[in-house]
């Protein structure tokens, strides 16, 4: 099954490790990995291969969630900044990421994309290390 629509059967059963919320578009989860504190992803429910795939209201709704869920990630870790990607290149399911980029970076990264971070050397979610920053993105996302 691909990733992402492992992740979404998951989510719909209450059993993904990192939801945070059900959005009207599908469902925000932490990111896997947690290098940039607040990292979260947006995936559609249901599932589609590509945002072109997605047509009027759906589409509309999937892109203001996106934006929703970035200005609740600025807001609730202080960051200076989101950085948005939807890419599709490896998971060809649509799915969106969503930066919060800080002060605090290296130098050596924190003007460049994400991408140079070494992902598997990044701290995973973790409940414990990142399930209260969850908590406060959930309740400000429901408020």
């Amino acid at each position: 099954m691909p990733l992402i629509t492992e992740r979404v059967a998951l989510a719909r059963a209450g059993r993904h490790p990192s939801i945070i919320s059900r959005m009207p578009a599908g469902w925000a989860v932490m990111g896997d990995v947690q290098f940039l504190p607040g990292y979260c992803l947006l995936l559609p429910d249901p599932v589609v291969p590509s945002l072109n795939d997605l047509r009027g209201e759906a589409r509309t709704q999937f892109l203001h969630d996106f934006a929703r869920l970035g200005d609740v990630v600025l807001k609730v870790t202080g960051a200076l900044r989101i950085n948005y990607e939807i890419l599709g290149n490896v998971e060809p399911e649509l799915h969106a990421h969503v930066f919060p980029r800080f002060t605090t970076e290296p130098e050596s990264l924190r003007l460049k994309p994400v991408w140079f971070y070494d992902w598997p050397a990044a701290p995973k979610y973790s409940e414990n290390e990142h399930g209260a920053l969850r908590d406060r993105i959930r309740a400000e996302l429901e408020a």
